[in-house]
């Protein structure tokens, strides 16, 4: 080509195609084009390939049509993508802090357990309602979820949902009825259930960097269910102990002026955009979203999973401190052991990142559950408290990794434009498990004892993997 035929990058008025779709780049070629990009760069364009990551793909130069200002357009460039970095910062900062609270939420009825039932003068199978109210709020609002998600979007319906929670904790803090504190529970869950599918779809959707702020997402609950148990222990000990859910009540005031100033009521696309977080693979608008989420085989077995998974987390969380006082003459001290379980949790979070990357996350999980049943076994037969509290917390260690590893993996094998919609329901029957297995583990300690939580769980941790051996592996998501 001469010079005369030769293109020019400031007189074409759309895009310069590089080079075809499927055209392979040898070193000499990519060289050459490493060197055209500087120079385009210096000149006000930039280079952009066919798609993030992409082996071959189709580079092209979008052209800025005024010229005059090609000095300052590399400039004002870094300051968008400062601001643009800045606010996906911010974004994950403020739902970190919603989790922080879900955590809270979820670890709080451990250490009080023992004070409500002596309370309200009820036994086990009574005082395990709570479980079942949440449950029940949890599965309505996750059915609920897409629908009020199409009609008012995520920036609305996150703020509703820590708004109800709000004001569930504020029926609490009374200690009026227990019916009242069934009905209240019942709103924590509802609440519950609108902010996990989109914090969950929200992280998992972004752009860059998914499966690392997975895990500081989930680590931020785990650091909740970590403080709450220290806090709530403090107020079981004391006569107006109900007062403890008016903290939990304020701090979901001020989570609700949060989520309201940084997303402002506005929709998940909108709010990646300004802040250049939208991934590669967009969600389009779908009709009949509830008939496409129950024919996909995967997110059955994927929420069976989180069923056994959530309900056995929250069962070692909120009747081991039953366990060891009656079994092991613990003290109302013993409320700590349930904060060391929950501290393992977020600590697994954190620092087993790297082994899921080096091992395969499909492979730790195996790895981590097996161990856990081991541990989970020596809490069962040594009859020794310090031992049964370090036991706990590693076994909080173990169980820390799965329910990232459950959101990252939802994103390969899972349509990216039935994400949000597919782990709200995910969410909604792990959060059944949650009410599930602690009520059933009411009703054996009601008829053979406390001492049947141990072979309980450990029947759970078994059955957990294998419904993991059924989850499909990695492939390509539909888009």
């Amino acid at each position: 080509m001469t010079s005369s035929q030769a293109p020019s990058l400031y007189n074409e008025p759309d895009a310069i195609e590089l080079a075809p779709i499927g055209l392979k780049y040898d070193s000499a070629t990519s060289s050459a084009i490493q060197s055209l990009a500087a120079s385009s760069h210096h000149n006000g364009v930039s280079l952009t390939s066919a798609g993030a990551g992409d082996v071959e793909g189709a580079p092209s130069f979008p052209i800025d049509s005024s010229r005059g200002d090609e000095d300052a357009n590399p400039a004002i460039s870094a300051a968008q993508k400062a601001v643009q970095r800045r606010k996906r910062m911010i974004n994950l900062a403020t739902l970190c802090f919603d989790v922080f609270l879900n955590g809270w939420n979820d670890a709080t009825a451990g250490p009080l357990l023992p004070r409500i039932q002596a309370y309200y003068g009820i036994g086990f199978a009574i005082v395990s309602l709570i479980f079942v109210s949440s449950a029940v709020g949890f599965i309505t609002g996750a059915f609920l979820n897409v629908y009020l998600t199409d009609r008012y979007g995520f920036g609305k319906v996150i703020v509703l949902g820590s708004t109800l929670q709000c004001i569930a904790y504020a029926l609490v803090a009374p200690a009026g009825p227990f019916p009242l504190m069934c009905v209240a529970y019942a709103l924590v869950g509802f609440g519950l259930s609108l902010q996990n599918a989109h914090y969950n779809a929200f992280v998992a959707s972004s752009k860059d960097y998914a499966s690392t702020k997975i895990g500081i997402l989930l680590a931020s609950y785990g650091l909740g269910a970590f403080v709450a148990p220290l806090v709530s222990t403090q107020f079981a000990q004391q006569k107006h102990w109900s007062y403890y859910f008016l903290i939990s009540s304020v701090m979901y005031a001020l989570n609700s002026a949060l989520l309201w100033i940084v997303f402002r009521g506005k929709r998940q696309d909108e709010i990646k955009a300004e802040a250049d977080d939208l991934s590669p693979q967009q969600e389009v608008v779908q009709s009949n979203k509830y008939k496409q989420i129950f024919r996909i085989r995967e997110v059955h077995i994927l929420s069976l999973f989180a069923l056994l998974y959530v309900g056995t987390e929250v069962t070692i969380g909120g009747w081991t401190v039953s366990y060891v006082q009656e079994t092991r003459n613990g003290s109302s001290d013993a409320g700590y052991i349930s904060s060391g379980f929950f501290a393992g949790m977020t600590l697994g979070r954190i620092f087993l990142m790297w082994l899921n990357d080096k091992i395969g996350e499909r492979r730790a999980l195996f790895i981590y559950a097996l161990l856990a049943i081991v541990l989970e076994v020596t809490v069962w037969v040594v009859p020794s408290l310090i031992e049964n509290g370090v036991a706990v917390a590693f076994i909080g260690l173990l169980l820390g990794p799965m329910y990232p590893i459950l959101v990252h993996h939802s994103t390969h094998i899972l349509p990216r434009w039935l994400l949000t919609g597919c782990m709200g329901y995910i969410s909604s029957i792990g959060q059944t498990g949650s009410a599930v297995l602690p009520f059933l583990t009411g009703l054996l300690a009601s008829k053979f004892g406390i001492a049947s939580l141990q072979p309980f769980i450990v029947s759970m941790m078994s059955v957990m993997m294998v419904v993991w051996a059924l989850v499909p592996r990695v492939r390509h998501v539909p888009t």
